[in-house]
């Protein structure tokens, strides 16, 4: 399967990327806007990723407001970006109680061929490497958040999330990857997480079916720690080209 990772340049974007696993592409941009915390995390700032699946991108998808599978993946990358800590929040303060950065992660899928997941969580993980946020300054005087675009700044990008989804067909099959064409014949859907340590960061299942024979889990498990190093290396090959 053709794994591809691309920094595009999106003008009004401070950050983005553009993955292609296999045929499923995915283009994703980061906007960055200044907000006040909430009262009970006064030096906490805000990541909101959302996935937009267009009709465009398949005949699955009807035109209209956001389907239900696009809102489920969004719920899905926002817990594993969170579980994950790849961008603390704490450094998205610019002044305790009055200041905090907002990063909206929008995700738009370009051609659906199924295991959108992997690939926005990827996109995602990709343009926040990307992402430069001009240095801000809060002033008390006037209560006012200025910022200099002379001065770009790169996020504080702690270890990346990368995911590796899995199909079980017939309770016995397991596929990894599954297309398009495949997802609506399997009995469950599951995406192992792993950090760029090879550390377990979650499971995730979609549906409720058994996940295969015993020890399927496990050997899954084994298979997205060696596909989350080769995933990692596209993801630092890129940004060291950009």
């Amino acid at each position: 399967m053709e794994r591809r990772v691309c920094q595009c340049s999106i003008s009004t974007a401070d950050g983005s990327a553009l993955v292609r696993l296999g045929d499923t592409t995915i283009v994703c941009g980061v906007k960055a806007e200044i907000a006040e915390p909430e009262l009970d995390r006064p030096n906490e700032g805000f990541l909101v990723p959302n996935i937009d699946l267009p009709a465009l991108c398949s005949p699955k998808f009807k035109p209209g407001p956001p389907t239900e599978e696009a809102q489920v993946l969004s719920d899905r990358l926002n817990d594993v970006l969170l579980a994950s800590g790849i961008i603390s929040r704490i450094s998205l303060c610019i002044e305790p109680g009055k200041s905090v950065w907002v990063l909206y992660i929008d995700a738009i899928c370009l051609n659906y061929d199924g295991n959108a997941f992997d690939a926005a969580l990827l996109a995602m993980v990709a343009a926040l490497r990307n992402t430069r946020l001009p240095k801000a300054a809060y002033n008390e005087e006037t209560g006012r958040t200025t910022c200099s675009r002379r001065s770009l700044l790169p996020l504080q990008v702690n270890k990346l999330p990368i995911s590796s989804s899995f199909g079980v067909f017939d309770s016995t099959h397991v596929l990894a990857d599954p297309t398009t064409f495949e997802e609506p014949l399997l009995d469950t859907t599951f995406s192992v997480i792993m950090n760029e340590d090879g550390k377990l960061v979650s499971v995730l299942q979609l549906g409720l079916g058994l996940v295969g024979q015993p020890g399927t889990l496990d050997r899954c498990i084994a298979a997205a720690k060696a596909h989350s190093s080769d995933i990692r290396n596209l993801v630092y090959d890129t940004s060291n080209t950009s």
